[in-house]
């Protein structure tokens, strides 16, 4: 092999090795910002289901009093 053959295979070598630092740096990146985003939806879940669980707290206490003024009357 020439030195100027090995010369191109190494800048070649160097090129892909760029290539594949920032595709790991995209994904790098990209995976921190899909977790921020999962733990926000995990939070927002949690609201969630406290807020159904307190709504339905709520509507069971209000047929229950229904149910009480029906059987009253």
């Amino acid at each position: 092999m020439t030195e100027l053959n090995q010369s191109l295979e190494l800048k070649d070598l160097e090129d892909k090795l760029d290539q594949l630092i920032e595709q790991y740096n995209h994904v790098k990146n990209e995976n921190s910002s899909l977790k921020t985003k999962q733990d926000s939806l995990v939070r927002e879940k949690a609201k969630l289901l406290e807020k159904t669980t307190l709504a339905r707290t709520r509507v069971e206490a209000m047929i229950t009093r229904l149910k009480a003024m029906e059987n009253g009357s």
